[in-house]
């Protein structure tokens, strides 16, 4: 496989991933990071971070947009819920093993 190739497929995964996301407002940002270790936030900012490695200025809430499908701050109106004394044990759990 070519290197073009690769990186179109790549980004047709991410994309995916992102779109999948953006869909499934039912997951808690928590949830995720306390099963895989990263939620939307952090590909928002790796997103921004690709961006700043190809010389790119890009604010923090464009990152957020770009992978919440919306502005931050309106998602976290509408989708998140306040995380329960569970959910944040687990957290503090899950922090200490990544």
């Amino acid at each position: 496989m070519d290197d073009q190739t690769k990186t179109e497929l790549e980004a047709a995964a991410f994309r995916r991933l992102r779109d999948h996301l953006a869909e499934r407002t039912d997951v808690q940002n928590i949830d995720m990071m306390n099963l895989t270790g990263f939620c939307r936030n952090c590909l928002s900012r790796w997103y921004q971070e690709a961006a700043a490695e190809r010389g790119l200025e890009m604010e923090k809430e464009t990152a957020r947009t770009e992978v919440y499908g919306m502005p931050y701050s309106e998602w976290k109106e509408k989708y998140q819920t306040e995380a329960t004394d569970a959910q944040k044990a687990a957290f503090d759990t899950a922090q200490k093993a990544h």
